[in-house]
């Protein structure tokens, strides 16, 4: 590790000229300057002529740093462990998906009789590497499979059925179908899933919502398709559903955008077939449903926020009040899934965002002990065999990972009380020797806060360059999981640490709402503290500690370097969220008010304009090195908040451009999710070796 050697690198002697608006609006009794407005518009002449710009500049200096090859040959080989997923099984068939260690995206198999073979490779299906699998669902009987595919990055899932035992396409491609959830009926001839109403048929501004529940019978024009549910509801309502092996029961759950707010409804398709309510949104809790030997459980976080399970009858549920509580909230961890195992149930609870497995009696809720665990990681789905298949009815399969482990397939077995490992990770990879701990430490406010640190040492020997990462928001929490990036970083002579932020899930609902509106300047103080324990500690220093986040992780890091520039040495702001005053504006950020606010209403203008990083942006400030990531066919963040953030910071830092650049890197026919191995790790190399030269550290 030395001191980077800047002055090697290309200097851009100005950035790209961006002109700069005289645009002050006043909202709600304040003045709200957008100078860069005219930077929105992708077919602005101007902005295809300054994008061209800052691609050449951000190229010139990401091609010039050192040690790209070396990492690029280790991130590759780091992601040749492949992953193997969880398999789901139907009438003897086991379905899963596996990526070996020379393949750009995952292929799905099918296993019967001892014979495994492929099913589905998008790979082959379009070797330009821009097409990838969405979701996939197999029949009840596993003779056909429903499976999506979006290409380029777009997320507009088309969707096919093909006949497992052929591999021939039985129909598709049915469009509007993004993410849809798939129902199947017994039989293999009808399905419940979730499109999109005809955009002709709604205002132009709603075409990417307008969702309905549909029942399509296979090899029928979607257009007769039978419209189930969804009419008279929010625009923004999301659909997920599922139907029992029997076909008597659908249940469907939905909330209007993202918000953590549940409406649940239930069909007996034995009966009328009418949809009637569970629980509706307006009980303010976030609720699951599955009918299992005739009772109808129910996940929720209603008077429990960090979840309970009750119970009613399906043919008359119950009022919410009146349900019955199988298993009480816990006051140490989360209740994040139930499923069942030969009799038992079995939880899956988080401590601290840490993965765990309980079991239960299914009638009472009794404890009855806990499944061991390969180590300390998280659970990347899990199985049980289905009614029809008569082998391993006492096995529960489920997928796992930690900092060191790639994903792989273990399964216990309750007869023995027995976790084995049932299909590892493909690839066989030298990983570096690194400890992983878990550090808490006090935020601004007093609360306790927690941060994974994976190092090459157990205590701070030295102050080494570090890199911080988070998201904080939409109740979304990240454990432990394998990453090459982190792994590389460390082996290098790093330290990588993630933490555990308000806004998140790691701690229930209420750690939720803790960093949600009026109360997200949490979120950022969060991190700041974890920042600042770091350096306390003797990890790094202020001049060795880089950020990165994505998405709303983007607006984490983006609202980081505004608040404290002095604080980091060098931010990478993927795919963000940054001009908070017109997100709802673009894309599906009108979906996010609930998670934001909206600039519309003047007390959440407020909230808003306190820590929107593209409204703190002060000429005159040395601002660390930044380097922004977007994808041009992203279909949720528009990319036009990295570049107005972008030719922000150009115009107002008043660092050396040869020591701290501001950067604008872009990729076209790739999206906000899923890619390719490849371009994961041709993005991977930009962003660590730009981290790396800013604060030290030696890719050799």
């Amino acid at each position: 590790m030395t001191e980077p050697s800047p002055a090697a690198l290309p200097a851009p002697a100005t950035y790209p000229a961006a002109e700069r608006l005289d645009l002050v609006e006043r909202l709600h009794g304040h003045p709200v300057a957008d100078p860069y407005r005219w930077l929105e518009d992708p077919s602005d002449p101007r902005t295809a002529e300054w994008s061209a710009a800052q691609d050449t500049l951000a190229r010139d200096w990401l091609d010039a740093l050192p040690g790209r090859a070396p990492l690029g040959a280790r991130l590759a080989e780091l992601m040749r462990t492949g992953a193997v997923g969880t398999p789901v099984w139907r009438a003897g068939r086991a379905f899963y998906t596996r990526r070996g260690p020379d393949q750009d995206h995952p292929v799905l198999h099918v296993l019967e009789d001892g014979v495994e073979r492929v099913l589905l490779d998008v790979g082959a299906l379009d070797p330009s590497g821009r097409t990838t699998l969405d979701r996939w669902s197999p029949s009840v009987e596993g003779t056909r499979l429903a499976y999506q595919v979006s290409v380029g990055g777009d997320e507009h899932s088309l969707l096919h059925v093909l006949d497992v035992a052929t591999g021939d396409l039985v129909e598709g491609p049915i469009d509007r179908c993004r993410y849809s959830p798939v129902g199947w009926l017994p039989g293999g001839e009808e399905f419940f899933y979730v499109r999109r109403v005809d955009p002709e048929l709604v205002p132009e501004d709603e075409r990417q919502f307008h969702r309905r529940v549909w029942r399509h019978r296979v090899g029928t024009d979607p257009s007769t398709d039978v419209n189930v549910h969804g009419d008279g509801l929010d625009h923004t309502y999301y659909y997920g559903l599922s139907v029992t092996e029997d076909g008597r029961w659908l249940i469907v759950n939905g909330a209007p955008g993202t918000v953590r707010r549940d409406s649940v409804w239930i069909a007996d398709l034995h009966g009328t077939g009418e949809l009637r309510p569970v629980i509706t949104v307006d009980r303010g809790a976030q609720c699951s449903a599955r009918v299992e030997d005739g009772r109808l459980y129910l996940r929720t976080s209603l008077d429990a926020p960090r979840f309970r399970l009750c119970v009613t009858d399906p043919e008359d549920p119950a009022d919410p009040a009146d349900w019955t509580e199988l298993v009480p909230e816990q006051p140490d961890s989360v209740l994040d899934g139930a499923t069942w195992l030969d009799g038992s149930l079995v939880l899956l609870r988080t401590r601290h965002a840490v993965s765990e497995l309980h079991l239960h009696d299914a009638a009472t809720g009794e404890h009855r002990g806990e499944i061991p665990l390969p180590g300390t990681g998280s659970l990347h789905g899990w199985s049980t065999v289905d009614r029809a298949t008569d082998t391993d009815r006492d096995v529960l399969w489920f997928g796992f990972s930690d900092f060191v482990t790639p994903l792989s397939v273990y399964r216990f077995s309750l007869s023995d009380h027995r976790t084995t490992l049932h299909a590892a990770a493909p690839g066989a990879v030298e990983l570096p020797a690194v400890t992983t701990q878990q550090i808490p430490y006090t935020s601004l406010d007093g609360t306790t806060v927690r941060m994974f640190v994976v190092s090459g040492e157990r205590r701070p020997d030295l102050p080494r360059p570090t890199l911080l990462t988070g998201y904080g928001g939409f109740a979304v929490g990240r454990g432990p999981g394998y990453q090459a990036t982190a792994l590389a970083w460390v082996e290098a002579g790093g330290v990588w640490v993630h933490a555990s932020l308000r806004g998140g899930d790691e701690e229930g609902e209420e750690w939720h709402r803790a960093g949600m509106r009026e109360r997200k300047q949490n979120v950022f103080d969060d991190f700041h503290a974890a920042a600042e324990k770091l350096v306390a500690d003797g990890w790094t220093t202020p001049q060795q500690l880089a950020i990165t986040g994505g998405s709303n992780g983007g607006l984490l890091v983006g609202a980081a370097l505004t608040q404290r520039p002095e604080l980091y040495a060098a931010v990478v702001c993927s795919a963000p969220l940054l001009d908070m005053v017109r997100y709802e504006n673009f894309l599906l950020g009108r979906l996010w008010a609930e998670e934001y606010g909206s600039a519309s209403v003047p007390e959440e203008l407020a909230w808003l304009l306190s820590y929107s990083p593209y409204h703190r942006v002060r000429p005159g400030v040395e601002y660390p090195s930044v380097l922004f990531t977007v994808f041009e066919s992203d279909s949720r963040v528009d990319p036009n908040h990295a570049r107005k953030m972008c030719a922000a910071l150009q115009h107002a830092t008043a660092s050396d451009p040869t020591k701290h650049p501001v950067l604008l890197r872009r990729e076209t026919e790739v999206g906000h999710a899923g890619r390719s191995v490849s371009r994961s790790v041709g993005l991977a190399v930009d962003q660590l070796t730009f981290l790396a030269g800013a604060t030290g550290l030696e890719f050799a």
